[in-house]
């Protein structure tokens, strides 16, 4: 037997209970403390939503004002009988800051059966009905019936499921007028699509909630739809440059499938590559180069730093050092020999006069207009007396050089400075480098012309001298070819150097030609009028990484959004966005082992190729086949 003490005549486990009751206040108002104190010091903490959160916002009826940017959501609220794959594709591409919003909610399948059987039956009641009256059919009853017992079907057979789905899109503007514009399009778009959409009235915040990543749909504005016609919905669409023609330029890094490209076919095959130095540039135009001489397409390129002296080895291709030193020549008063075309002396004449002349201000600077006068027909003067004039055969004739000029010019009156100025291109420190016949064969299907060894003041006459020579060439024989210039910025230091860039890029079309346009400078290039109409006269466009100080410029020029921006920012070695005609992809520059070893331009790689040479050449010399072979 089991005896309890009792106190007062209550028992010690009352007691006990009394004591606990009280622990458990006093613990619950020790947490109460607890969460007031951590409350507190929240409060005086920064929270990732106090980072990007405005400090205020302002709404109106139908929009909301962020600081400066105004915003407006705008939802969908019937769509057609049929609406194909990347329907919204027209809208998300286009240049406008949107935020996009879709929600999904998926409806058992037992209450739409039901909801789907009572509208059949009223649909068969209804056609049976008009039937008796003698009424004529209705097209669009028994269309809708005839969709409904499919959808039954399909539903019941597991093969579609049903959803409430709901689509908003979130405008940003930095006016007024913008926003009501760019809604006035999006309604416009959705309209010419037969898909109802408003904006939202007296819901703007509602609707800003529901377009921000936090998956919260406010609005609750949904359209029935089965799961073929949401699967069309998904934004997730990426653009194929993928043809049965053309050269492999690199690999999709949507959706890994391979870019195969013809230049030829776009509206003119005419090509702009920037990007910083190292960025793989030089790498994927020389790919370009090898893989077009592979299809039969002639290159010529000029090569401002000696980089594909390796490539034209390896294709035997034939390579033109133009330097004060070097026997190569170009003449600039060559004229092309026109074949298959009717094209009169005359015109042709006065074409090389007006490109000299421009060659001319390179060389000496501003001109007034009345030496420009003096230049003008001092060069008119001097093909003449070659015996060049409207009535020669141009087949036959000799071409003048410098010294024919001056020799002209000599002979004039107020033509004293002149001469003076251009005596050091035939007898001071730059003899004899537009001073002599043209003497290089360009007969090869790959000529690379190089002018490293040239001095930095030399350098822009002496690529406008050889575009204009390679100019000469394309118009007196039509065929397929693709001139490169790399590095070129130079051109673009001189308004008349810039402008026969830009005609050269607009009118080689007619000859089968296409220009490639290569520059790490980008600043330089665009901040030309004639760098902007270049680039808006190329139908491709390769952009590789670039630099924090050019990324706006190319941004602004090529219409990026703030992703494509950041991807050129942070882009890898052969990584970029490729543009031909209206689409563009983000690109991956692949290359073959054998490939890789001819176009590389790591100074590493280069340095153990050359020694691999150097120990074959040896080991050949020393008839050492064995060791060759290993």
């Amino acid at each position: 037997m089991a005896f309890r003490p009792i106190y007062n005549g209550k028992e010690k486990n009352s007691a006990k209970g009394s004591g606990f009751v009280s622990e458990e206040k006093n613990k619950i108002q020790s947490d109460l403390i607890s969460l007031e104190e951590e409350r507190v010091y929240r409060e005086g903490t920064v929270a990732i939503r106090d980072l990007i959160a405005p400090s205020a916002f302002k709404v109106e009826s139908n929009f909301l004002q962020l600081g400066d940017v105004f915003l407006r959501t705008i939802f969908v609220t019937s769509y057609p009988r049929y609406i194909g794959v990347g329907w919204n594709a027209s809208i998300l591409n286009l240049n406008l800051s949107m935020d996009v919003s879709m929600f999904f909610y998926p409806v058992d399948a037992t209450i739409i059966l039901k909801q789907l059987k009572n509208k059949v039956g009223a649909l068969q009641a209804q056609l049976s009905s008009d039937a008796e009256k003698g009424a004529a059919r209705d097209p669009l009853r028994e269309t809708a019936l005839r969709d409904i017992e499919s959808l039954r079907d399909d539903i019941t057979q597991g093969t579609e499921h049903f959803f409430q789905f709901a689509f908003y899109i979130t405008l940003y503007a930095a006016s007024k007028d913008e926003l009501d514009k760019s809604t006035d399009d999006i309604h416009n778009i959705f309209g010419s699509k037969l898909i109802h959409s408003k904006h939202v009235l007296f819901q703007a915040e509602q609707g800003f909630n529901s377009t921000i990543p936090l998956g919260t749909d406010e609005l609750v504005i949904s359209f029935n739809m089965n799961s073929s016609p949401i699967a069309a919905s998904f934004p997730f669409i990426s653009s194929e440059l993928t043809s049965d023609d053309g050269i492999l330029y690199g690999i999709n890094r949507h959706n890994n499938s391979l870019i195969l490209f013809d230049r030829f076919s776009l509206q003119n095959a005419n090509m702009v590559v920037f990007a910083t130095s190292g960025a793989g540039k030089s790498y994927a135009v020389k790919l370009e180069i090898l893989r077009s001489l592979m299809m039969g397409i002639d290159v010529i390129v000029i090569d401002p730093e000696m980089e594909y002296v390796h490539l034209s080895e390896a294709v035997n291709g034939t390579y033109v050092n133009i330097s004060l030193a070097s026997e190569s020549k170009v003449n600039p008063f060559d004229l092309p020999r026109p074949v298959g075309q009717q094209v009169s002396t005359e015109d042709i004449i006065r074409s090389a006069v007006i490109t000299l002349k421009g060659l001319m201000r390179i060389m000496l600077g501003q001109l007034t207009s009345t030496e420009d006068s003096i230049i003008d027909r001092a060069l008119l003067e001097t093909y003449a007396k070659k015996d060049i004039t409207v009535n020669s055969d141009l087949t036959t004739v000799e071409a003048p050089v410098m010294q024919d000029l001056i020799d002209v010019l000599s002979g004039m009156e107020g033509a004293e400075n002149l001469v003076v100025r251009l005596k050091k291109y035939t007898d001071g420190t730059f003899a004899g480098l537009f001073n002599a016949p043209t003497n290089v064969n360009t007969s090869n299907q790959l000529v690379i012309f190089s002018v490293r060894d040239l001095e930095d003041e030399l350098r822009p006459m002496a690529i406008y001298t050889l575009i204009n020579y390679i100019w000469n060439i394309v118009r007196s024989e039509r065929k397929k070819r693709l001139l490169m210039i790399d590095e070129a910025w130079w051109l673009m230091l001189h308004e008349d150097s810039a402008k026969f860039m830009y005609a050269l890029v607009k009118r080689c079309r007619k000859y089968f030609l296409g220009v490639t346009t290569i520059t790490q400078d980008v600043n330089d290039f665009l901040r030309s009028p004639y760098g902007q109409a270049i680039v808006n006269n190329s139908a491709m466009q390769l952009l590789l990484k670039q630099s924090p100080s050019a990324v706006d410029t190319i941004q602004k020029t090529f219409m990026l959004t703030e992703g494509e921006k950041y991807l050129l920012l942070d882009s890898p070695v052969g990584q970029g966005i490729f543009f031909a005609g209206n689409k563009h992809v983000a690109i991956q520059i692949v290359a073959s082992y054998t490939e890789d070893q001819l176009v590389t331009t790591n100074p590493q790689q280069l340095l153990d190729i050359e020694r691999a040479r150097k120990e074959f050449k040896e080991k050949m010399a020393n008839n050492e086949p064995e060791d060759i072979l290993s």
